[in-house]
């Protein structure tokens, strides 16, 4: 690709070298000469990005470097599932995360302070994202296969690690096959979510977020799925706020109930996180 884009430019220097020597050209090669030198300033921009990796699509296959166990304040969460070590696995590059129900376990030590009811497995990155001047443009992607029958509750999801707000979601399944986007704190200082129907969740799909810093304290935040942008939303007080990279398998909650009955699982692989020193 980069030789591409090389002969593409020279090309269009060299067209535009060519029209500079005749300026007795009609209106209308003046008109080309502008497109050529869009295709070169766009050509110029596309190349400035550059991104610097962080965590690398085989992370999961060098676990321990890159991943931690259970949520970074613990075992429990807004759910029933108590998070366990046990409950996470990986082979050949894929992580997989079980859920398993269980009883007489008492209650979350998490509001709402929901009954447990299951045993599951959740896992946080060791690196700490922020969006400030410095790194304004961060990726985050990954491959799941999730479930979406009720009660059951996958996520991959940012979260702030010092304070909450900030938090956006790039992946929530909520006991259904809507996939939800969403992000807190908006510009309104609620909530902005967009639901988004997919077919066979239990298939992998590729869910992927560009964050970018827009000003002093906003970011802008694109959710694509499978390729395709779905929303973008708008992040209030998101720059210099470090956040918790999580992959999630809660049950219950807002997932309702009551779950699944017998063993689920959840899986990722290749998840990737970059960052940009430029927009």
């Amino acid at each position: 690709m980069k030789k591409l884009h090389l002969i593409y430019l020279a090309c269009s220097i060299a067209a535009f070298s060519s029209c500079q020597k005749e300026p007795a050209q009609q209106s209308s090669d003046s008109a080309s000469v502008a497109l050529k030198n869009n295709a070169i300033s766009t050509s110029f921009a596309a190349s400035a990005v550059s991104w610097v990796n962080v965590i690398p699509t085989s992370s999961f296959s060098n676990y321990s470097t890159y991943w931690n166990d259970l949520y970074p304040w613990g075992s429990d969460h807004n759910g029933t599932a108590r998070m366990r070590s046990q409950n996470i696995s990986v082979s050949g590059g894929v992580l997989t995360l079980t859920s398993a129900p269980t009883s007489g376990v008492g209650s979350s030590s998490k509001s709402p302070y929901l009954t447990i009811d299951y045993y599951s497995g959740t896992v946080y990155a060791k690196v700490v994202p922020v969006v400030d001047a410095s790194w304004p443009k961060w990726h985050f992607k990954g491959e799941f296969q999730c479930e979406s029958q009720r009660g059951t509750w996958p996520a991959f999801w940012v979260t702030g690690s010092t304070s909450w707000p900030p938090e956006s979601d790039f992946m929530e399944f909520k006991g259904s096959a809507t996939c939800w986007t969403n992000t807190y704190k908006n510009a309104s200082g609620g909530w902005s979510s967009v639901g988004t129907a997919i077919s066979s969740p239990g298939n992998w799909h590729t869910y992927s977020v560009y964050m970018t810093k827009t000003n002093t304290t906003d970011v802008s935040i694109e959710y694509w799925i499978d390729g395709s942008l779905k929303s973008t939303q708008t992040g209030a007080n998101f720059v210099g706020k470090p956040m918790n990279i999580i992959i999630d398998y809660q049950m219950e909650g807002s997932s309702g109930s009551p779950g699944p009955t017998g063993t689920t699982y959840m899986r990722a692989r290749n998840v990737l996180v970059e960052k940009s020193a430029t927009l």
